[in-house]
């Protein structure tokens, strides 16, 4: 599934004009994205939380040549489904 397709079933559901919902979309990914980057969590209720994470710093292997490559530490985004999407997801199996 691709955002267009996000943006065509809530644009049906709704009854609001694509263009409207592709520009509540964007600014609410855009949303998510400022605060996670800041180091901020964003919570939604039933559906699950944005974070950022620290990664330790590790040695990783450049797959092309197999050298080494040293990595640092660094803040990663995150996504923790909440219960109820858990259940949702394991229903569908």
């Amino acid at each position: 599934m691709r955002r267009q397709d996000a943006v065509r079933y809530v644009s049906q559901k709704t009854g609001l004009e694509s263009k409207r919902v592709r520009e509540v979309m964007e600014r609410l990914l855009e949303f998510i994205q400022e605060h996670v980057a800041r180091g901020e969590r964003v919570d939604f209720r039933g559906f699950g939380s944005f974070f950022p994470r620290w990664r330790r710093p590790r040695m990783a292997r450049n797959p092309r040549t197999g050298q080494p490559v040293p990595l640092g530490e660094r803040r990663v985004p995150d996504f923790k489904p909440s219960p109820k999407f858990l259940q949702l997801v394991q229903k569908q199996q």
